[in-house]
Parts: structure tokens; C-alpha cells; sequence
């Protein structure tokens, strides 16, 4: 079994700050990065659904991806969403970021069209086969409409060598004793930042979160606690985050975690329709669970 050891701990499913015209803020996109690295984070996702790919043009794509491998490379692993729900697309996205250097390519499952798993086993291998870069699946039936089953991610990685890891974003725990029973062979991890702490029990290698966008020194805590066999300390923190954490999918992702992120000028609001920012009452609930997280972590002691 091969060594992927590269995918233990937090990665972060970065966002992609505009500006107020609706042009990339790349000195806020800096920025991000710079705080990702400085906290701790293993990998960096650009281009993800929490980047608003689907929005994102593609020479923006491929701006966004190519900045992040300037700035991070050698730093952070740089895994590039390159997912769609055309084949040919994905292929040709997929054969572009690998050009550019990252080191992974995040494949969400093909959305709207929900293929069969024989169709989503002919996607993953068509774009397995025209990379070299590692290939993690990407399960999100929320957005997507399907999931990857266990068998199809087993077969998947016996039939690739570069299929290595899958982002489980069903909301079920169980699903990651499913998918280690059956694809023994992949690393799993989480995609759900307030279940962080039942898939590490229960496997999970990391976490791809949304929330280290606002506050990654929180999520590599958790992951560190958890590792290091803390179990009180890493209880501590999963209870003060749960409820923030779980905040940012309020209304549609990233609106959420822009907004809050705005609050300590990281960056502004705005988001690609056919998203909109948060809604006042969204606004109002956010505040509330922000007070409520502050003070939380500040008794948890972090320097």
C-alpha cells in the first residue's frame, strides 16, 4: 500500500474573494493563503465548490489554480477542483491544472445528469487516465444528487493507481468504515467541519474544511488533539466549534463563511449569482454563533 501520509490533516476548501465589481481580490486571495501556511494547514483546495468553480470562468479557473501553485507550492499540497459534470470538460480541465503543477485534482461527482455508478466509474477512469497527479473522488450528494458508493470508489482504486483518496461530504460517519472496508486503499477524508472529530475516530486521515477559511488555527488544533491522543482537548474544541461550524451552511456555501470572514476584514461579501450574500435573519443568526464562538475558544486556551 502506498504512503499517503500527504493527506493527514486539514486542508482548506478556499474561497475565492471578489471584489466589490465582481473581479478576483487577488491581494484578499494572498492573503488567505498566507494565513492558511502560517496556521499549519497541509493542503490547499482552490477552484472547489466552496471556490465557486461553477462560476469561475475558465481563465479564471486557471488564474486562481496557478496563483495558488506559485505562492504554495512546496508549502502545502495543492489539490485543484477540476470536477464538472461533463467528461470531456473534466479531462481537459484536469490535463490544464496538472500543467500547472498541483499536486491533486479533486473530482466532484457529475452533477445534474446523476450518472449511473457504472457511468461515474467511466468518468473517474476517462479522467484518472489523462493525469499523473493524484486523483481524489469527491462524494457531495447535497449538491451533486449522487454518491460514489464504496464498491465504486474500491473498484475505482484498484483499477488506477493515482486514485488515492476520496472527500466524504454525505454528513454520515458511518460511511467512512464503509469506505475503508471496501476501498482499503484510500485515504478518507471529511468534508463536513462539525463531523471532523467522528471521522477521525472512526479513520479519517483530515479534514477538507470550509471554516479554516475564517479560522484555520482551530481546525489543525482539533486535528493535532486527535492525533496526538488528546482526546479531552480535542472533545473541547469539536464542542466549541460544532455549532459555528455547522452555521456555515446556513444558506448556500460560501455565502456564510464570506460573511463572517468579512467581520474581521478578510474579505468582502460578495459571491457569484446566482448565489446571493446572506440573508438579514442568516446575518443576525451568524452574529449570535460568532459571540457565542469567541467565547468558547477563549477558554480553550490557544497562545
Amino acid at each position: 500500500m502506498s504512503d499517503l501520509s500527504r493527506f493527514d490533516g486539514v486542508f482548506t476548501a478556499l474561497i475565492t474573494p471578489f471584489t466589490a465589481s465582481g473581479e478576483i481580490d487577488w491581494n484578499a486571495f494572498d492573503a488567505l493563503i498566507d494565513r492558511q501556511l502560517a496556521a499549519g494547514i497541509t493542503g490547499l483546495v482552490p477552484v472547489g465548490t466552496t471556490g465557486e468553480a461553477a462560476t469561475l470562468s475558465s481563465a479564471e479557473a486557471e488564474a486562481v489554480i496557478a496563483h495558488t501553485v506559485e505562492r504554495a507550492k512546496g508549502k502545502a499540497y495543492i489539490l485543484a477542483g477540476t470536477g464538472s459534470n461533463s467528461t470531456e470538460k473534466t479531462v481537459a480541465a484536469t490535463r490544464r491544472a496538472t500543467d500547472l503543477g498541483v499536486d491533486g485534482v479533486l473530482l466532484v461527482t457529475p452533477y445534474y445528469n446523476k450518472p449511473s455508478q457504472q457511468g461515474l466509474i467511466n468518468h473517474f477512469s476517462a479522467v484518472a487516465d489523462a493525469t499523473t497527479a493524484d486523483v481524489v473522488l469527491y462524494s457531495v450528494p447535497g449538491r451533486a444528487g449522487v454518491e460514489i458508493a464504496p464498491a465504486t470508489a474500491g473498484t475505482l482504486a484498484q483499477r488506477h493507481l493515482n486514485v488515492v483518496a476520496i472527500k466524504e461530504a454525505g454528513g454520515d460517519p458511518a460511511r467512512v468504515t464503509d469506505l475503508r472496508t471496501a476501498a482499503p486503499g484510500l485515504a478518507v477524508h471529511c468534508g463536513d467541519d462539525g463531523l471532523a472529530l467522528a471521522f477521525y475516530a472512526l479513520g479519517a486521515c483530515g479534514l477538507t474544511s470550509v471554516f479554516s477559511n475564517y479560522d484555520p488555527e482551530i481546525c489543525v488544533a482539533l486535528y493535532n488533539a486527535w492525533n496526538a491522543g488528546d482526546r479531552t482537548r480535542a472533545l473541547d474544541i469539536h464542542e466549541a466549534l460544532r455549532d459555528i461550524a455547522d452555521a456555515m451552511f446556513i444558506e448556500n456555501s460560501p455565502a456564510p463563511v464570506k460573511y463572517i470572514m468579512s467581520s474581521r476584514g478578510l474579505n468582502g461579501t460578495a459571491v457569484r449569482m446566482p448565489l446571493a450574500e446572506v440573508s438579514e435573519p442568516a446575518r443576525n443568526m451568524l452574529d449570535q454563533h460568532m459571540v457565542e464562538f469567541k467565547t468558547r475558544r477563549e477558554g480553550l486556551a490557544f497562545a
